[in-house]
């Protein structure tokens, strides 16, 4: 009877050490470039998801369990996006959440396809990426919506010559922008009067970017590009033609950070991007307060998107049942609610979003502050 207590004694002491260890935490990936000339997009991006993840962290994690963010850097580098892949791919999270650029998703969605690796981008626009039924979703809009949209407020403000400067290095994207603004402007019965691509880098210089353009005559200039590529064209502009009219895509969509790197070059500048900046709601209001008290600085555009992509992510998996995997948990529970608009899949994974407009008014940027 003494021996059987005794490994009696010891099962209960492993069942009680086994009950008494940590809980498992949910890992989810995170993908963007950090350290790349136009870094502010991804540290952005990357903000709003710190964000989210501290929140629900606070509110008892997932079922109890934690979220553990692993953040990888792909500084917009193919070569570097591949390696970042590699050791996400092998960590095996529950989800990644990146890329930000098309460029790199060109290069990572087909590897983590491969790999049944489970992705989501907060911001990927290019249409190259839309009506697949793959291991990819998608919570922006494409850049057929915003690039079809800004053509026709440039149409309707009497805009008939634009004239486009692009980044080369993010094709994917700006390609497929270029042709849908072309294309939809055409159809109104305006023109794009010339296309100056260029490469993001510092030696670029964009005074030669924007003379070659301005050769062509147009009514105004539209940017596709970065937020720090778009303020250096801007500066450009208002120094060789003062009076045209500046536009950009919404790849450089955050006014503050434009306000800061252009100056009153970027004053009046009308730029596409996905939230109501005049929305007096109480949970944009709560976001926005909440992200200045976490990072001491206004939110731009894409960190309200990566914050609705982590939640949507978060309620998915509070909803699924134990034998629904992520990809069916997150076409199912929809609709999402996100800081602004309701977020639903179809069944390809790509969810529309609706796209504002704002002028850059530096003297009440200024005011905010």
């Amino acid at each position: 009877m003494s021996k059987i207590l005794s490994v009696l004694g010891i099962v209960g002491l492993l069942l009680g050490l086994g009950a008494c260890s940590p809980v498992e935490p949910i890992r989810v990936g995170l993908l963007a470039g950090l350290s790349d000339r136009g870094s502010d997009f991804g540290e952005s991006v990357r903000n709003g998801v710190i964000l989210a993840v501290e929140q629900q962290n606070r509110a008892g994690g997932i079922n109890g369990r934690r979220i553990e963010l692993l953040v990888r850097d792909d500084g917009q580098d193919k070569a570097q996006a591949i390696k970042a892949a590699e050791e996400l791919i092998a960590l095996r999270p529950d989800i990644v959440i990146g890329p930000v650029t098309s460029s790199m998703a060109a290069v990572v969605v087909p590897m983590m396809e491969k790999a049944g690796q489970l992705i989501i981008s907060p911001t990927v626009a290019s249409t190259d990426f839309f009506g697949k039924d793959d291991m990819f979703f998608r919570v922006n809009c494409t850049t057929r919506d915003a690039a079809t949209q800004l053509a026709q407020v440039l149409h309707k403000r009497g805009v008939r010559h634009a004239g486009i400067a692009f980044d080369a290095s993010n094709r994917p994207f700006s390609d497929t922008w270029t042709k849908a603004f072309t294309a939809e402007f055409a159809r109104l019965g305006g023109s794009v009067s010339g296309t100056q691509g260029f490469e993001s880098a510092a030696s670029t210089s964009f005074s030669a970017v924007i003379s070659r353009l301005l050769r062509s005559r147009p009514d105004a200039l539209v940017f596709v590009a970065s937020t720090l590529d778009t303020a250096r064209l801007a500066q450009q502009a208002r120094r060789q033609a003062p009076g045209l009219p500046l536009s950009s895509s919404e790849w450089a969509a955050s006014a503050d950070a434009l306000a800061e790197m252009g100056g009153r070059a970027v004053d009046g500048m009308l730029i596409t991007h996905a939230y109501d900046r005049d929305d007096a709601g109480a949970a944009y209001q709560d976001f926005r307060a909440a992200f200045k008290q976490r990072f001491q600085r206004e939110f731009g555009s894409f960190s309200l998107l990566a914050y609705d992509t982590a939640n949507v992510v978060f309620t998915a998996m509070k909803q699924r049942t134990a034998h629904e995997d992520l990809k069916t948990a997150l076409l199912r529970y929809a609709p999402y609610q996100g800081v602004q608009q309701e977020i639903r899949f179809d069944a390809n994974g790509d969810a529309p979003r609706r796209v504002f407009f704002t002028e850059i008014r530096i003297d009440d940027l200024y005011r905010q502050k």
